[in-house]
């Protein structure tokens, strides 16, 4: 067999270099020819941008937002709440003797009335209607006809410890709705082991309205309310810095103060700052309203009738003014301070009622002073 030449072999060499190299051509471009596969990407999320409000325009005036409404107030100080205050007052006899002092929650009082009992000695009656729950309450002391009468004007129930015998036969003839700590209702009444007995007997008004409740007591009563200003309508009066006011003893001379920060009467007795045991703050009075009233002595230990019907001379302390006018009663209703026959509204808040003798004469108790 004739051997194949080196030429011979080269040629097959080339020839299969060269379909090799057609081969691979191939297939590279059959590769191009086909789709890739692409990698997968986040998805993009777009942050969704709130709507631009429209501008006013240039010449159009912005409308401010209406203040919101308030819904309820209370009758006796005019301030908002968040319901209806329809609950029945208490109507809490206070002991202002020097040993008594400070006392506690007055300033959760609506209405706070100071007058004179026997021995040239005042009482408070705080009247709780719209606030105070379970903040202590006292040294609470005894009664007599016309803390009744006082009292039962807003359709309170009466709170004492005692009574004079006249202010007994009423209660007890007259079926008077009252928690008396030594006849009816002991058990919502404690002693205070840190003062010394009479002037140490507290309650609050969560526990006295569960003794209410427990006699059967109303829990609502119809309950006069006051007519308030706004805010921000001025006072009528001259101008007048507060007033001095003296019941009988030089030992009971209370002072009221005007603080134009706070547009309240701050309160003071013999010359010290009143304070709420409660809170270690003083007292203090949106509208202060002294008036003067007949007092008769009743017997030799000092007992005394005082007539908070037939109305006399008055004055109105708020913000900064003094009004002289007169106070006055309905049949059925609370006593309002008049000027010219017609009531003049209160500002929201606390008002205390100081009752003083006409004699020798309203003046002498009272002392205006006058702003500088």
């Amino acid at each position: 067999m004739k051997k194949q030449g080196h030429g011979e072999t080269r040629r097959w060499y080339k020839l299969g270099s060269g379909l090799l190299c057609l081969m691979m051509l191939g297939t590279a471009l059959g590769a191009c020819g086909q789709p890739k596969a692409e990698a997968p990407q986040a998805p993009v999320v777009e942050e969704a941008t709130p709507p631009e409000e429209p501008a006013p325009a240039q010449n159009e005036p912005v409308v401010p937002e209406e203040p919101a409404k308030i819904a309820y107030t209370a009758p006796l100080t005019g301030l908002p709440v968040d319901k209806p205050a329809s609950a029945r007052p208490l109507a809490v006899m206070i002991n202002n003797a020097p040993a008594a002092r400070p006392q506690s929650g007055l300033s959760q009082a609506d209405i706070v009335y100071e007058v004179l009992a026997e021995g040239g000695i005042t009482r408070l009656i705080g009247i709780f209607q719209s606030r105070g729950t379970n903040e202590k309450i006292g040294p609470i002391r005894s009664i007599r006809p016309y803390l009744i009468d006082i009292g039962e004007s807003y359709g309170g129930v009466l709170v004492h410890a005692g009574g004079s015998n006249d202010a007994y036969a009423i209660l007890q003839k007259q079926h008077k709705e009252d928690l008396d700590e030594i006849g009816n209702a002991g058990a919502y009444f404690w002693r205070d082991k840190s003062r010394k007995a009479p002037h140490n007997l507290y309650s609050d008004a969560d526990t006295l309205r569960k003794g209410a409740d427990k006699r059967g007591y109303k829990k609502e009563a119809d309950i006069p309310a006051y007519a308030f200003r706004a805010e921000e309508d001025l006072p009528e009066g001259e101008d007048a810095s507060g007033a001095e006011v003296t019941f009988l003893l030089k030992s009971y001379k209370v002072e009221y103060r005007y603080e134009e920060a706070s547009k309240l009467y701050k309160r003071s007795i013999n010359g010290k700052p009143h304070i709420d045991l409660n809170t270690g703050e003083q007292l203090t009075a949106a509208n202060v309203i002294i008036l003067g009233a007949s007092h008769k002595t009743l017997d030799d230990v000092g007992r005394l009738a005082v007539d908070t019907v037939s109305g006399g001379e008055a004055v109105l302390l708020q913000r900064g003014k003094v009004l002289q006018g007169r106070w006055a009663r309905a049949k059925g209703d609370a006593i309002r301070f008049v000027k010219d026959g017609k009531e003049v509204p209160l500002y929201p808040g606390t008002t205390y009622f100081n009752i003083v003798p006409n004699a020798p004469s309203f003046a002498s108790h009272v002392e205006i002073l006058r702003s500088k």
